[in-house]
């Protein structure tokens, strides 16, 4: 039994809490259709309180975003280390406070009936507000937090929100009931003191409790924003308004800056961090954080436009599951197809996320380039342009090695890579297509009891490879290529003793009695047909084939979980489990780890499959 108020009466409801907000739904849809009285909406004060619910969750959630682009704040950011899954789900249900709040405003609206009939403007009443957060919630906050950080309420509650390694805007709002109904006090204070006066009114309710929930993301965002010439010009203003580094300091150091957003009580109680001051003025300038350059970057690209949203400046509890199409993502998709069409017109390469393994720093960088347009002839030349630009300047920061994700390596594109590397001979940085290792995690999939499998895509660098590779297993492969020149090319490449294991097909009815099939090449259901009962898909195709045959089974894209003392990884990597990356990505971790100096492009050195494979495993990584 946990101690008194310290767990949440709708905890074990998960989504269905939201239901809570149906009385409210209710009532406002019988007012504006039934009731003659109160046929206008903006008249009831149910209106009102979902409008706030919307607009408070709403601040929350930008806050987080910012916090999540990476691309914009990289160099201003407090604490390094990343937000990993086991605080994404310990902040799963940031938003408890907002259905509290809302159930006892709706008690308050009934006890004091006059907050129905409220101005919409008032002066005075935003004065004497300001007055009473001053004089009674900020001294009222800052005694109250002192003592839960003594022994018996931190361990029983405070301990919750301290318990978040990285502060986010969600942290923010991660606490026990009792907390939140202590805060609760401080935020009704100044709004039910004003309209107990007669000085209240609905913008002053919207206003205070906005500004109040907007200062709270602030100081948990984990991001300086707070010029610290501000402070230079006017510094009686330091003692006013806290920052980031000021309440990220209260979270590290835990005994110092308890105030609520005036440091002026910090100061009053002696409790000011003696470091706050000049930590801000360091970070806020962006001169705290620049020395840190990754060891590895993995260059991905976006896949199409509903995808695009599954990433942690979005929605950080959506992005740290396995992608999905979700239909809350209906009414967004607009929205993010002018956002990738604005990139297509005018944008760069960008960092999205990153995490540390073993002490060293690894990025993904993303080509603002969707799948479709690889297939454009004329977009050709400005994709290359984007991946050759971010490989030199992985070189010139000293990155030492840089992995291309699937179609940014494409043969067709660039050759795997060697496009840039024979171009730019002297390149530091290694770069590397991945294609080893996601052919080594094919292969190892199929049962070493197949004698036959079914190859598309079979004379691109992947299928080649594993054409090459099952031969010399004596493993029948019937190469799907229209090509007997390209065909013949990769026999040859195979001993004398195995060339005839590879045969050339053309039709997809040729393989209509071979259960492994290893698609390299988008196929449609109707292709699909031709297989038999039971066969079973591999693939290393992207986007990944879809699954129209219910008495067959699907693998998944080629991937590796990372090793478990992986840190701050707290999104998903497209359709991949958590902690689970594409193949192509482990490969240039391996590579990394390893601490090879070769480049891995253009065509797949089939004599390395098996070397790459176990190096991943000692490493740590695992197949699925």
């Amino acid at each position: 039994m946990g101690a008194p108020l310290s767990v949440w009466p709708w905890e074990n409801l998960g989504i269905f809490k939201y239901l809570l907000y149906g009385p409210f739904v209710v009532k406002v849809v019988y007012e504006r259709f039934y009731d003659e009285e109160h046929s206008n909406p903006n008249l009831s004060w149910c209106f009102h309180l979902l409008i706030l619910w919307c607009l408070r969750g709403l601040v929350h959630v930008l806050w987080c975003s910012y916090t999540n682009m990476l691309f914009l704040n990289r160099n201003r950011r407090i604490l390094q280390q990343g937000v990993d899954f086991k605080q994404v789900d310990k902040e799963w249900d940031w938003d408890n406070f907002l259905i509290l709040q809302a159930l006892v405003a709706s008690m308050a609206c009934y006890m004091f009936p006059f907050i129905q009939h409220l101005a919409l403007w008032n002066l005075k009443g935003v004065i004497v507000a300001l007055m009473l957060h001053v004089g009674v919630s900020e001294p009222l906050y800052y005694w109250v937090h002192r003592k839960f950080h003594g022994d018996y309420l931190f361990t029983h509650y405070h301990s919750l929100h301290h318990s978040s390694p990285v502060p986010t805007a969600m942290t923010a709002g991660n606490a026990t009931l009792l907390e939140h109904l202590i805060l609760m006090a401080v935020i009704g204070i100044p709004i039910l003191g004003a309209s107990v006066m007669g000085y209240g009114s609905a913008s002053l309710i919207y206003g205070y409790v906005l500004i109040f929930d907007f200062l709270r993301c602030l100081g948990h965002c984990n991001v300086e924003v707070v010029p610290h010439k501000l402070f230079q010009t006017f510094p009686f203003l330091r003692y006013v308004l806290y920052t980031p580094t000021y309440h990220s300091l209260h979270h590290t150091e835990k005994d110092t800056n308890f105030c609520l957003f005036m440091p002026l009580f910090d100061a009053l109680g002696n409790t000011l961090n003696n470091k706050s001051w000049q930590l801000h003025k360091k970070l806020s300038s962006g001169s705290g954080n620049r020395s840190r350059v990754p060891h590895f970057v993995f260059l991905a690209h976006i896949v199409d436009v509903t995808s695009s949203m599954h990433v942690q400046f979005g929605l950080r509890s959506f992005s740290s599951l396995p992608f999905t199409t979700r239909l809350f993502l209906i009414p967004i998709w607009p929205f993010a197809l002018l956002v990738l069409l604005a990139m297509w017109v005018r944008s760069k390469t960008f960092l999205l996320s990153f995490y540390c393994l073993r002490g060293r720093l690894h990025q993904t960088w993303v080509v603002p380039r969707c799948g479709f347009q690889y297939f454009l002839s004329f977009a050709t030349e400005g994709i290359n342009k984007h991946i050759e630009q971010a490989i030199l300047r992985a070189d010139r920061i000293g990155v030492k090695v840089i992995s291309l994700a699937a179609l940014n390596k494409n043969e067709s594109l660039n050759g795997g890579g060697k496009l840039f590397v024979d171009k730019h001979p002297n390149l530091r940085v290694r770069v590397v297509h991945g294609n080893t290792l996601t052919a080594a995690v094919i292969l190892k999939e199929i049962p070493q009891d197949v004698e036959e499998v079914f190859l598309t895509g079979a004379t691109s660098k992947l299928g080649r490879a594993i054409a090459l590779y099952l031969c010399q297993k004596r493993v029948r492969v019937l190469m799907l290529t229209m090509s007997t020149d390209r065909f013949q090319r990769v026999q040859k490449e195979a001993p004398a003793e195995y060339q005839s294991y590879l045969v050339q097909v053309t039709k997809y009815q040729a393989a209509q009695n071979c259960k492994a099939w290893i698609i390299g090449k988008w196929i449609m259901p109707r292709e699909q047909c031709w297989a038999p009962r039971g066969t079973h898909f591999h693939q290393f195709v992207v986007p990944p084939i879809l699954s129209f045959r219910r008495d067959c089974t699907y693998g998944d894209l080629a991937a590796m979980r990372l090793p478990e003392d992986v840190e701050g990884l707290g999104s998903c990597e497209y359709t991949m489990e958590r902690g689970v990356v594409h193949a192509c990505h482990a490969g240039g971790v391996v590579h990394s780890l390893e601490g090879w100096t070769h480049h891995e492009v253009g065509a797949i050195d089939v004599e390395r499959i098996d070397l790459v494979w176990k190096a991943a495993i000692k490493h740590g990584l695992r197949p699925l």
